[in-house]
């Protein structure tokens, strides 16, 4: 464990910020002095749960937030800060409602059956103009704009200053590039055990706010902030391997090179789909990007069916190589701790009942929908509630503290 007050003193850090990502992903913080963050990494930041997205009320006692240290990073944007994950606890015991425990839970489960769940995410994002209104670039205006180099390197001082945040911490970074709607971008890291690919998501989503807006943009994650152009995706793409580094999806003599357990993994996938939708697509703005009509660039690169292929982006989960799955389901919506928890869960449920996804469709899903072969997904927030709230099994592994809450605070809002 990373002794804080001499981290911070070694790199000359004035405040750390102690972090936790509340039910519907909103990262919440206080901002400890140097001078102070002994005692309260030892006692916990106190919060009171019910002023964040937890399903408290004002008569519940302090949770209390104990730092993480394995996360500590220093703000790219603000190098005198630091930042932590807290795991979140209340009368000494783990708030289990705490999206970060539950991700563990899972984590911790697969430990117990063999597993190490790795993943990457690609956390699609609008620059937009400070009122929100427009796309930040006027000029950027192709009917057809992804990977447009022009429109890219206009944005180049925020795209290339979060590449170098994300190099000076460490992620691995390896790509950019303008997405596939007017001011729509994407920047890629290198994948790693999903924890720490988690808290790396719910960092980079206030690292790419806080420095747009030192350039004088805004960062929308939203599903689908304008009708007519593609939404924001958050595409995982994930992979279970061994304790000697060793990844158990791959397999050269099996279908595409995946082994028989990434098949019964991604029977979980579809098994549970809908029940998912609640937690990938957890907005109204969700269901206007699933199945959603065309858009100026042609096609809304989202799923509308339970339905996996090859390389093909048209269906709800993608084989794009013989290493991996990649879940094309969830949005930017979906919470960076729950959307790995999740698929972890209903893939580990298809491993364990030997779930078959059946065969595999390779045509284009737009053009051509499985209808008859594949369940279409669910069209709106209510739907997929009521999906989660009937899938049992889901429920078990997730915990029903957590299942619960999570169902309370979105049936209110």
């Amino acid at each position: 464990m990373t002794d804080l007050a001499r981290f911070a003193t070694d790199r000359g850090i004035r405040h750390v910020l102690f972090s936790f990502t509340d039910l519907f992903g909103v990262q919440r913080a206080k901002l400890v002095p140097v001078a102070a963050v002994q005692e309260v990494a030892a006692a916990g930041a106190g919060f009171a749960g019910f002023a964040a997205w937890l399903a408290m009320t004002p008569a519940d006692p302090d949770v209390l937030g104990l730092p993480d240290t394995s996360s500590l990073m220093v703000l790219p944007w603000q190098r005198d800060v630091a930042w932590v994950a807290t795991d979140l606890q209340v009368g000494g015991l783990p708030l289990e409602q705490s999206p970060r425990w539950v991700l563990k839970c899972q984590l911790e489960r697969a430990v117990r059956l063999g597993y190490h769940f790795r993943t990457g995410v690609e956390a699609e994002f609008f620059l937009l103009q400070p009122g929100g209104g427009a796309i930040a670039d006027g000029d950027d205006s192709q009917s057809k704009p992804c990977y447009d180099q022009l429109s890219l390197m206009r944005q180049y001082p925020l795209i290339g200053s979060l590449l170098d945040g994300m190099g000076d911490l460490g992620w691995g970074p390896y790509q950019a590039d303008h997405e596939d709607a007017n001011g729509q971008f994407e920047l890629n890291w290198t994948y790693a055990d999903a924890l720490v690919t988690a808290d790396r998501h719910a960092f980079f989503r206030v690292m790419a706010q806080a420095m747009a807006e030192q350039h004088g943009a805004r960062v929308s994650f939203s599903p689908k902030p304008f009708a007519s152009l593609t939404g924001n995706g958050a595409h995982l793409h994930h992979s279970l391997w061994n304790a000697d580094g060793h990844n158990l999806f791959h397999d050269p003599r099996g279908p595409l090179g995946l082994s028989a357990l990434a098949y019964k993994f991604l029977g979980g996938l579809l098994e549970h789909a809908p029940a998912l939708c609640a937690l990938t697509n957890p907005v109204a703005e969700s269901y206007q990007r699933l199945g959603g009509l065309h858009t100026t660039s042609g096609s809304t690169w989202s799923p509308g069916w339970i339905s996996y292929g090859g390389n093909n982006r048209t269906h709800m989960v993608r084989i794009p190589d013989d290493q991996r799955l990649e879940l094309r389901l969830a949005d930017g919506a979906a919470n960076p701790y729950l959307l790995p928890a999740a698929v972890l869960a209903a893939g580990l449920d298809g491993i364990e009942r030997n779930l078959d996804p059946g065969p595999r469709e390779d045509a284009n899903a737009y053009t051509d929908p499985p209808i008859g072969r594949a369940r279409p997904l669910p069209g709106s927030v209510e739907e997929a509630l009521e999906a989660f709230a009937a899938d049992r099994v889901l429920r078990q592994a997730l915990g029903e503290p957590f299942c619960q809450a999570y169902e309370q605070l979105r049936r209110q809002v």
